[in-house]
């Protein structure tokens, strides 16, 4: 979409969210920039059908419909209650997760769809922190593949490339995908796609896919299976470690909403008369789960195995330790 267009569906939508009255063709033509350049009458109706057809396809719920029953012609106008987000309502952590994934969309391809999403949080009241804090995103589309797949994707058609199996020293094969799509997991960028020359479904890293990476037949010649999960696709190339159990813990009334949407309610639940819930997760490594439990501090309480309690308490005691503070009592007895 060329810039004019862009600029142009962007007042057209401004023009139509400002009006409770629905707006005729001709009063669009002589309000919103763009339509005054179009030729002709009939330029400027095929002009504005185009712009109808794009608005309609995002989404955007355009409304037909007269101003009175004297009126002849048909007017426009977009119902605010119908096009605006509801109430966005990110915690802390939460806003701070959006504001690292933007970063990690880095390469040209992406960075401006990023930068609209954090546009589009802030213009709703929500404060994204862009300086990310301690933590640094690894993922980097810096693969010279990278971009010729993105852009294989985006036209659907199917590429042909030379990858790398395994390490640096593995064997090279040739390779013709059909690519479904591209995504990141663990750190890294995957290309997920049907593999003609095996027949089947296969996911391939990008940082061993070798240049040149080269775009065969027409666009449009890629047909994705409808509802395909492409990071179930990545992941399903990858052992998943055993569950070891189940965690029980409380969480404090209207925190840790990240450790609530992994977990599961099972009662709601006074602790120490703070209100709260109990919650039952899946404790596939006392490790890692340790790690997203002591975050919270006094917020989050292990309730089950002592194992993982114990963990949460070593890890509170060597933040003590490196900040010279003592362990309160309180969450010295984090049990």
């Amino acid at each position: 979409m060329s810039s004019a267009r862009a600029e142009r569906l962007v007042n057209l939508v401004l023009c139509l969210l400002s009006t409770r009255q629905y707006l005729s063709a001709e009063r669009i033509r002589d309000t919103v920039p763009g339509y005054a350049d179009a030729p002709s009458d009939e330029a400027f109706f095929r002009m504005f059908e185009r712009d109808k057809t794009e608005l309609r396809e995002l989404g955007i719920p355009l409304e037909t419909g007269r101003r009175s029953t004297f009126d002849t012609t048909d007017g426009y106008r977009i119902a605010r209650q119908d096009y605006e987000l509801g109430d966005i309502d990110l915690d802390t952590e939460e806003a701070a997760a959006v504001a690292l994934a933007a970063r990690l969309w880095d390469s040209p391809e992406l960075a401006g769809a990023a930068h609209g999403a954090l546009v589009k949080l802030r213009a709703a009241g929500i404060d994204v922190d862009e300086s990310g804090g301690p933590v640094q995103p690894r993922v980097r589309a810096t693969d010279a593949a990278f971009a010729p797949l993105m852009a294989a994707v985006q036209a659907g058609r199917v590429v042909t490339f030379d990858h790398r199996r395994g390490g640096p020293t593995g064997e090279v094969v040739r390779r013709t995908v059909e690519p479904w799509g591209i995504v990141s997991w663990r750190g890294r960028w995957y290309l997920v796609g049907h593999d003609r020359d095996r027949d089947d479904v296969r996911s391939f890293r990008i940082s061993r896919i070798l240049e040149p990476v080269t775009a065969v037949g027409p666009a449009g010649a890629v047909a994705v299976p409808p509802g395909v999960d492409l990071l179930a696709k990545v992941k399903a190339g990858f052992a998943a470690p055993p569950v070891a159990g189940t965690a029980r813990i409380w969480v404090s009334a209207g925190h840790a909403h990240g450790l609530r949407r992994l977990g599961r309610v099972v009662a709601a639940r006074e602790l120490d008369g703070r209100p709260g819930e109990e919650l039952e997760l899946e404790l596939r490594s006392v490790d890692i789960v340790s790690r997203w439990l002591a975050g919270h501090g006094p917020d989050v309480v292990v309730l089950d195995p002592p194992e993982l309690a114990a963990a949460v308490r070593r890890r509170w005691a060597g933040a003590a330790r490196a900040h010279g503070a003592t362990l309160p009592a309180a969450e010295a007895a984090h049990t």
